[in-house]
C-alpha cells in the first residue's frame, strides 16, 4: 500500500497505523495548499486513462472491443493505482461518481480475468505475447498494484469482488513461481509485488501469499533476470545483482529499489530475519548519509533513473522522480512501524512536503516526472505522460494521507501534524494547528484514561516546548524523538507543542562539490527556492545571500496564499572580461560587481506554477 498498511496483527510491529476512516481532517487539512482538490485530480486522471487507451486495452482483453493491445506494456498498473487512490479517497469523501467508476473497473477486471486467474491485458489470450516469458514484462509489477487496489477496495467499501479477483491471480502466482520442479525460479524485473503480497496476506490470512513474498525477495540478487537492456543500464538496474542481505547501499533504478525495500520491511514486520534486517538498515543509512536531496528526492541519473555515488546530487539534472519520492515515504513508513524511530517520520515529512508535493501543480491537474533543484525555465508540468506512473502514484499518496498522521502501540502516537479529529483505539483527539506555516500545535484529549501520548519533535526543532493545561509538561523534548506524556487524562485536557519556526541556512557535505559555498533556505519542514518571477527577472544563479543578512518569513498572497521568505541580497554581475569566454586565467579575473536586490523565496513545492523562468534551491553565500 502507500501509507495504509495494516500492521495491527504483525507480530514484530511496534506501531499500528490508524485506519483512514478514524481520522477526520479539516478542509485543506495537512497539505500546505488548500486549493489542491484531490477529487478533481482523480476525475482528470480517469479521463486521461480513457483518452490514452488504458481502459481500451482492458476492453480489448475482455473481448468487448476489437483491436490490439497498445502503449507501454505496464499500462494496466495506472488503472490499478487510480482505483486504489479512488478507494482511499472514498474513505473520507463519499463521492457517488467515484463509486460508480470504481465499480465499472471491478466489473471490467472480472471480464478480463482468465479462468485460471491470470490478469495482465497484454498477454491475456496471447494478445501481445506469452505469459511469464519475459522477466521484464512487468506482469508481477502490475499484479502487485492490482492486489493493493483490491485491498483498498475491500477495506473501504467492504466488498469481496476485487479481493476475489486478486486472490485468484495471487493463487496462480504462487503456483507458478518458487523453488521446485515445474516452477519459475526467478523474481520479477520490477519489484512491487513483494509488499502487495504481504498486504494481501494480512487482509486474507492466506500464508501462501507471505511465503511467495519471501520467495520473491530471496530469489533476487542472483542474476537470473540477466541484463535485459543495452550497456547504458548497469547490471544493478533491477536489483538482481546481489541479495539484499549482502548489500550496503541503494543501487540501480530508484523506484525499483525502494519498492523492493518496502517489501523487505513488510516481510520483516511479519517475521524476524537478522541478516535481511541488517542489510536493509545498512542500505537506509547509506541512502540517508549521501544520496537524498534536501527536498527528500532520490535518484540522480536521468537515463537509468538510478541512484548514483555518495554526494552525486546534481541540481539541474536531478532526476528525483516523483514516484521515487512516494516510494521513499512508503519505505520509511514501514520502518517507522517496525521501530518507532522518529528519524523515519522526519524523512517522511521532508519527502511529503517537498519531494511529493512538488510533483503536482497547485490546481491538481498537471504533474512533474522529474523534480530538479535548479531549472533554466524549460520545464513545465504535464497533465499526462507516455509513462504515466507518477500521476496515479501521487493520487494514491495524497488520498491516503490521513493514514500517516497517527499510530497506536504503547500509547497514542502523533507522527505528522494537521488540524482535525481522530479516534486512536479508544482515545479521541482533536488537533488544531496552522502547521507548516506556524509551529503551534494544540492537542485536545477528548476521552479520559491513563495512556502515554507521544508527539514527534522534528529533528530540526531545537528549543521545542511542551505544556499540558498551560503548565510545563516536565518531560524531555528532544529534537528527533517523540516527547512522551503519560498521565491520567481527563476529557478537555490540552497539550500544546511549540515548534520554533526559525529560518535555517543549510549547507551540504563538502563532498557535494556542486553546492560548495551555497546554502538552502528551510523553514520548518519546507524547503524554499527562488524563481525569476519573484526577483524582478534576475538570474537566481547569480544571487548572493550575505551570511549575516536577516531572512524573514512573510505571509503573502503569492500562489493562492503562503508564507514566503524575504531578505536583502545582492546580484553578482560578472565583469565584461567574461564576454565570449568560458575560461580565463584566475589572476586576470576582476571581482564581481554587486547590485542590491530584494530576495523573495517560495516553498519548493510551489515552483513552476507561473510563467517559465529560472529556479534555484541552492543560493550563493557571501562566504564563497
Amino acid at each position: 500500500m502507500t501509507a495504509v498498511v495494516d500492521t495491527s496483527r504483525s507480530p514484530r510491529a511496534r506501531l499500528r497505523p490508524v485506519p483512514i476512516r478514524s481520522v477526520r481532517l479539516q478542509d485543506g487539512f495537512w497539505e500546505p495548499r488548500r486549493q489542491l482538490n484531490r477529487t478533481v485530480s482523480l476525475r482528470e486522471q480517469h479521463r486521461m486513462l480513457e483518452e490514452t487507451g488504458r481502459f481500451r486495452n482492458l476492453r480489448v482483453a475482455a473481448g468487448l472491443e476489437r483491436g490490439a493491445n497498445s502503449g507501454k506494456i505496464f499500462n494496466d498498473s495506472d488503472v490499478h493505482k487510480w482505483m486504489e487512490a479512488a478507494c482511499w479517497q472514498l474513505a473520507t469523501d463519499e463521492d457517488p461518481l467515484l463509486v460508480e467508476r470504481v465499480d465499472a473497473i471491478v466489473e471490467l477486471l472480472e471480464q478480463v480475468q482468465e479462468p485460471d486467474g491470470y490478469l495482465f491485458s497484454p498477454f491475456v489470450r496471447g494478445l501481445r505475447g506469452r505469459r511469464w516469458s519475459d522477466g521484464e514484462a512487468h506482469e508481477l509489477y502490475c499484479a502487485g498494484h492490482l492486489f493493493q487496489a483490491a485491498v483498498a477496495h475491500h477495506r473501504v467499501l467492504g466488498s469481496e469482488r476485487a479481493l476475489d479477483i486478486a486472490r485468484r491471480f495471487a493463487d496462480l502466482v504462487c503456483a507458478t513461481f518458487g523453488e521446485g520442479r515445474g516452477k519459475l525460479d526467478r523474481p520479477d524485473g520490477h519489484p512491487e509485488v513483494e509488499m502487495a503480497l504481504v498486504e494481501l496476506y494480512r487482509e486474507t490470512g492466506e500464508a501462501r501469499y507471505l511465503d511467495q513474498a519471501e520467495f520473491q525477495i530471496q530469489a533476487r540478487g542472483y542474476k537470473r533476470l540477466g541484463e535485459p537492456y543495452a550497456g547504458w543500464i548497469s547490471a544493478d538496474y533491477n536489483q538482481d545483482h546481489r541479495p539484499v542481505h549482502e548489500r550496503d547501499r541503494p543501487e540501480g533504478h530508484a523506484v525499483r529499489d525502494l519498492y523492493l525495500m518496502s517489501g523487505v520491511a513488510d516481510r520483516l514486520l511479519e517475521a524476524a530475519d537478522p541478516e535481511l534486517e541488517a542489510g536493509a538498515l545498512r542500505i537506509w543509512e547509506s541512502m540517508a548519509r549521501g544520496q537524498v536531496y534536501v527536498t527528500g528526492g532520490v535518484g540522480v541519473r536521468d537515463v537509468s533513473e538510478a541512484f548514483g555515488r555518495d554526494y552525486e546530487l546534481p541540481n539541474e539534472t536531478a532526476y528525483a522522480e516523483t514516484c521515487a519520492a512516494v516510494a521513499l515515504v512508503m519505505w520509511n513508513w514501514r520502518l517507522l512501524q517496525l521501530t518507532g524511530d522518529a528519524r523515519y517520520a522526519d524523512l517522511i515529512e521532508t519527502g511529503l512536503y517537498n519531494g511529493v508535493l512538488s510533483g503536482v501543480s497547485l490546481d491538481g491537474r498537471a504533474y512533474f516526472y522529474a523534480n530538479p533543484l535548479a531549472c533554466d525555465g524549460g520545464l513545465k508540468r504535464r497533465p499526462w505522460y507516455l509513462v504515466a506512473c507518477c500521476p496515479p502514484n501521487i493520487a494514491r499518496a495524497l488520498a491516503s494521507l490521513p493514514g500517516y498522521l497517527f499510530g497506536s502501540g504503547d500509547g497514542v502516537w502523533i507522527h505528522q501534524y494537521a488540524s482535525g479529529e481522530a479516534r486512536v483505539g479508544e482515545v479521541e483527539l482533536a488537533v488544531s494547528t496552522a502547521y507548516p506555516w506556524e509551529g503551534e500545535v494544540q492537542v485536545e484529549v477528548r476521552s479520559g484514561g491513563r495512556f502515554p501520548l507521544r508527539l514527534r519533535v522534528p529533528g530540526w526543532a531545537e528549543g521545542a516546548r511542551l505544556s499540558v493545561n498551560g503548565a510545563d509538561a516536565s518531560v524531555p523534548v528532544e529534537p528527533g524523538s517523540y516527547a512522551v506524556v503519560e498521565r491520567d487524562w481527563r476529557a478537555g485536557d490540552l497539550v500544546q507543542l511549540s515548534l520554533p519556526m526559525r529560518v535555517r541556512r543549510l549547507a551540504s557535505h563538502p563532498g557535494l562539490l556542486e553546492n560548495a559555498s551555497r546554502v538552502a533556505l528551510v523553514r520548518g519542514p519546507l524547503v524554499y527556492c527562488v524563481e525569476q518571477a519573484d526577483v524582478g527577472g534576475a538570474d537566481p544563479r547569480f544571487i548572493v545571500l550575505p551570511d549575516g543578512a536577516p531572512v524573514e518569513p512573510v505571509r503573502s498572497d503569492l500562489l493562492g496564499g503562503l508564507t514566503v521568505l524575504e531578505a536583502d541580497a545582492r546580484l553578482a554581475v560578472p565583469d565584461a572580461g567574461w564576454d565570449g569566454r568560458l575560461y580565463r586565467e584566475a589572476g586576470a579575473v576582476e571581482p564581481e560587481g554587486h547590485q542590491p536586490l530584494r530576495l523573495t523565496a517560495i516553498p519548493y513545492f510551489g515552483w513552476a506554477n507561473r510563467d517559465a523562468g529560472r529556479m534555484q534551491v541552492w543560493l550563493r553565500s557571501s562566504s564563497g
